[in-house]
């Protein structure tokens, strides 16, 4: 493994620097090593950082802690993934917080052309575990990859409803990969191996604790392009989740369930607040995400526009030149423009009539 992954991991174990500060070091030093490389006095000078902060990374005892997890890694065949590889979830960049580092164990593709995360309530219903199975067989067709938590409920029954589909599933959990929790889902999470994985951003040797979990939801959130929940009680982390989701400005859909259902009240309320899209049936959820457009897509046709364009509304437009449809998770991507630019650009493309939305947030030229 290259000697630079030693200073990534690094970065991640300096105390009380979490990964919006983190990124923001790299960006004002031009890498992870040279963090560790910058003089305090530059260190000081960087927003957000100062004089406590800027102690922390120069007077670092961690590299040995680095090299130690770098040893974990090559033992158990574990892929690191840095926020600047090619490899690491390109949803995930668009999430100012996403984590600086992740750990990865498996084989399933982290940017698969469909994802949907699916949460809920860890003491799960008939009802919910019955809906959970149906809306991923019903999906099976479509080739989705699944994302959950390995939690109770609802989280494990998505996993293993996938498995007997044969569709790839991934747990993101809240501790380091030397471990499983709750142990009762070793099979299951051993069975994942061979068609999906595990992800998690916290490093060997890393417990469970309570404060965890949150902090593993927003992978949950951001890695998708959509959060379903089914079935959660007024408050609870499916619900943590479908908010950062929102947050990230991702669909959330939620199943409804009887008005005097205790596991349905939270679904039932963020229906209300109009937090989350009702859904029935997995043929709402391809509705909306517009993932029917896909079966006929036609060969690329040249399109030609006769309107002055800004510099990067050109650049959104060539984009779209060359797809039928593109989310703007995907525009984002491609372009190197932050999510609040490109929506303001399509916003005014749309406005001209340039560009036509879709469901699922896809657009493409009129």
């Amino acid at each position: 493994m290259p000697e630079k992954f030693k200073y990534k991991i690094a970065l991640t174990l300096i105390p009380n620097i979490g990964d919006i500060l983190a990124k923001r070091l790299v960006a004002y030093c031009g890498s992870a090593e040279a963090v560790f490389e910058e003089k305090k006095s530059s260190l000081e000078k960087i927003p957000g950082i100062g004089s406590s902060l800027s102690y922390e990374v120069i007077n670092h005892n961690i590299f040995q802690r680095a090299e130690d997890e770098i040893k974990f890694i090559i033992k158990n065949n574990i892929t690191p993934l840095f926020y600047l590889d090619s490899n690491y979830p390109k949803r995930l960049t668009y999430c100012e917080d996403s984590p600086v580092m992740l750990y990865y164990k498996g084989n399933a593709n982290l940017n698969s052309e469909k994802i949907i995360s699916i949460v809920g309530t860890r003491e799960a219903t008939d009802y919910g575990k019955r809906i959970c199975e149906k809306l991923i067989a019903d999906l099976a067709i479509q080739n989705v990859l699944i994302v959950s938590g390995l939690a109770y409920g609802i989280d494990i029954c998505a996993h293993k409803s996938a498995i007997d589909n044969k569709l790839a599933t991934v747990c993101t959990l809240a501790h380091g990969l030397d471990r499983i929790y709750p142990a009762v889902h070793q099979s299951t999470a051993q069975k994942m191996l061979e068609n999906g994985g595990w992800l998690t951003d916290f490093t060997s040797k890393i417990i469970p604790s309570r404060e965890n979990f949150p902090r593993r939801n927003r992978i949950v959130a951001g890695i998708s392009d959509a959060t379903i929940v089914i079935e959660s009680k007024k408050s609870g982390g499916s619900l943590i989740t479908a908010d950062i989701a929102n947050s990230y400005n991702r669909d959330v859909f939620a199943f409804p369930g009887r008005i005097d259902d205790v596991c349905s009240e939270g679904c039932n309320n963020i229906i209300k607040q109009n937090k989350a899209a009702l859904i029935q049936s997995a043929a709402d959820l391809v509705y909306i995400l517009g993932w029917e457009q896909t079966k006929n897509i036609k060969a690329p046709q040249q399109k030609k526009l006769f309107l002055e364009l800004s510099s990067d509304e050109e650049l959104i437009v060539n984009v779209l030149k060359e797809k039928d449809s593109v989310t703007i998770d995907d525009l984002c991507f491609v372009s190197k423009l932050p999510m609040s630019k490109v929506s303001a650009l399509l916003l005014t493309l749309e406005f001209s009539g340039i560009v036509k939305s879709f469901p699922g947030k896809a657009y493409r030229l009129n």
